[in-house]
Parts: C-alpha cells; structure tokens; sequence
C-alpha cells in the first residue's frame, strides 16, 4: 500500500489555569482522501497554553514523518501567535518559545512543510484530543481507519488561505459574504442610471447569460476551483428589486437553494436623476450634481444620501451575518451596496465608495467575525464571464 503523498497535521494545546494542568492534541489526515490517519493525545504536566500549543505542533508533525518522510505537510491550526512565528513574520521572545520553535524547526528541516491559521471551529477534533489528554491525565496514540473528512488538499495550492493575520480577540463565527452584482439590463447597456424606486427593470438577454455563468461559479464555492477551500454556499440573499431577484434566482436553480430578500440591500436612490445618463445630469442638474459629488450628506434631488444609505447598508449586512453566522452566504446586490460592503471590510473612507470597479454579475468575497472584524478574499472577481 503506497504512502499519503500529501497530509494534514491539525494540532491544539490548553492549560486549564495558564499555567496549569496542560494537554496537546494531533491529528493527521491524509489529504487527498480525507482519511484520519493518526490521533495523538498527550497529558504535558504543568504548563502555559503556548508550550502546550507547541508540543501538539511537534507531536503532529512527528508522526505525520513517520507516517512517510518524502509527504507534502500542511499544519492547520487556530493559534495565531504559533503559525505567525512558524512562518516567520513574528519574532519569537520568550525562552520556552524560543527552545520549542528551535525542535520544531529542526524536525522541519529539509521537508515541504507550510503552515496555516484556521479558525477555533475549525480545529475541534484537536481540541478535543487535548481535552482528552488534560481529562485522563494520560497518553493515547490511536491509529485511526475508515473514518473520511471533507479533504481539504485544495488548501495546499490555494492562493487565499484562511489568514494567518486573522484578527486575535475575535469570538464571534466567521462568515463568509459572497457578494454578486446582478446581471446586465438594458439601462446598464445604455449607461443609464438604474438605482432603488426607478424604472426597475428585468435582465437583458445578455444579463441572464452572464447571470447563469455567475450561477455556475457560485456552485463551485467550496467543491473546485480557487474558492474550493471556503464553505459551500448554503443561503442566497437577494435585493427586492428585479434585477437582482432574476439573478439570484438564476443562482438558485443552479446550487438548488431558494431565494430570500433583504430590503436594506437594495441600490441607492437617485431620486429624479434615474434613468439619466451623467452627461444628461450634469447638463440638467449642474449645481446639485456638483454639491453632491463626494458628499457624505447631499442626496439627489428626491433621492437619497450617501450617510443615510450607509446606515441602510450597513443594517442589512450585520442582518445577513447574524442569520448565516459560521456560513457561507451569496449575496446578490448592486453596485453601491457591494462597494459599501466592501468598504466596511477595509474600514475605508468615504472615498471607498467610488474606488471599485463592480461589473455586472462579478464576485466579490468577503468575511466577517461578526461586527468585530473582517478580511477581503476577492474583489470585482470577473473570470468566470
């Protein structure tokens, strides 16, 4: 029987008084199948959680070597000072540290090793291991079969990982926001200004087109492709007006979900300057439309502020987290609502607002721990047209 070639190493460590009785966890998985290979639990006697974290890491790594030497291995694990100082970007300070990040550097030298943050959700199987080990005050090593994860060996390519910069502190579920503009209607072919209260249009022919390769992306979030390593889509959210509601629904006959609304997402109001060109506004409106240019409180004639359809916005998005929280979820909405998102995630200025470029059925993802912080996967994603 030929050796895994690529292997997960996903490891943890606690201290139940920091210091106090500490245990580490390990497991190794076989990537290309998703099979757990190896379930290590060690009972460490007094200590911190960082050397208890750094001893699941060596205990891992270990056995995952002689499990086959010449493998391919990718650490997963949820402490974030760990993965930083593995990869080189933290200074390592404190002794223990120091010695511990010594041995697991010499147990990694000369192999293909890489090293990734993850989520605390995501590590439980560690976890639980060294709970064990911190239970029983004692030692097992478990040679497991049959068991099959979701084989995460997409994640050794992948050029997004889940980041090693995630924010500390955070202990609200990560979600992850997959943002889609609609399709292409005839006001958007004509350059025309579609916004919330106006003509309201359905996709153009062209717009369904683009709307059902978007549809097609969509459904290979988490299973193929450059988004494989992120949770497959379990939710679609869409704006009320048509345009949107015909992609999503484009959407949802592809991935085999229904569709909800959420009015706070929809597209600013231009109040009297729908269906207008700029050119025509500019002629028809010079002063107003020169007041509101860049303006966080000015709103078109009848139409709606900057501030007040941020307020709106930024309502509807925590909405949309908080029901799909530790998921994925496709959004489909306009151009202002996903620069506002997009905004929120980079804490920008005003002028973020205006910055991006959203094309017609592009993807755009986003993640969110809750209100607490947020990290940008992708933007204006247009590949798959």
């Amino acid at each position: 029987m030929s050796k895994p070639s690529n292997l997960i190493v996903e490891a943890d460590g606690g201290s139940r008084g920091n210091p106090g009785p500490a245990g580490s966890g390990a497991v190794v998985i076989d990537a290309d199948t998703g099979e757990v290979i190896l379930e290590i639990a060690r009972f460490i006697g007094v200590a911190t959680n960082n050397v208890a974290e750094y001893l699941a890491l060596k205990s891992g790594l270990e056995g995952a070597l002689q499990i086959n030497p010449e493998a391919r291995i990718l650490v997963r694990m949820d402490s974030k000072l760990v993965i930083e100082q593995m990869s080189g970007t933290w200074k390592i300070k404190h002794p223990d540290m120091i010695q511990l990040a010594a041995e697991v550097q010499n147990i990694s030298r000369g192999h293909d090793i890489k090293f990734m943050w993850i989520p605390r959700e995501e590590n439980s199987r560690a976890d639980a291991l060294a709970n064990k080990a911190m239970d029983e005050s004692g030692d097992s090593t478990v040679s497991s079969e049959g068991e099959i994860l979701r084989s995460p060996v997409a994640e050794f390519n992948q050029t997004a990982p889940s980041s090693v910069r995630a924010p500390g502190n955070v202990t609200a579920p990560l979600t992850t926001v997959v943002l889609i503009r609609h399709g292409r209607t005839h006001l958007t072919e004509s350059k025309r200004i579609s916004g919330r209260g106006g003509e309201n249009p359905k996709l153009s022919d062209l717009g369904r087109i683009d709307a059902r390769m978007a549809a097609q992306a969509v459904a290979q979030i988490g299973k193929t492709g450059p988004w494989s390593f992120l949770k497959p889509v379990s939710a679609i959210v869409a704006s009320p007006i048509q345009r949107t509601l015909d992609t999503a629904n484009i959407i949802a006959n592809e991935v085999g979900l229904s569709v909800s609304t959420n009015d706070n997402i929809a597209e600013i109001s231009f109040g009297d300057w729908d269906g207008s060109t700029n050119d025509e506004v500019r002629q028809n409106w010079p002063e107003e439309f020169a007041a509101w240019q860049g303006s966080w409180e000015v709103a078109p004639p009848n139409g709606e502020s900057l501030e007040e359809f941020d307020e709106r916005v930024m309502k509807g998005l925590f909405e949309i987290v908080e029901a799909n929280a530790g998921k994925t979820v496709a959004v489909v909405s306009h151009v202002m609502p996903i620069r506002g998102i997009a905004r929120r995630a980079l804490d920008g200025g005003i002028s973020a607002y205006w910055s991006p470029q959203i094309s017609p059925c592009s993807i755009s993802i986003l993640r969110f721990w809750g209100t607490q912080a947020a990290e940008v996967i992708t933007l204006n994603s247009t590949s798959h047209l």
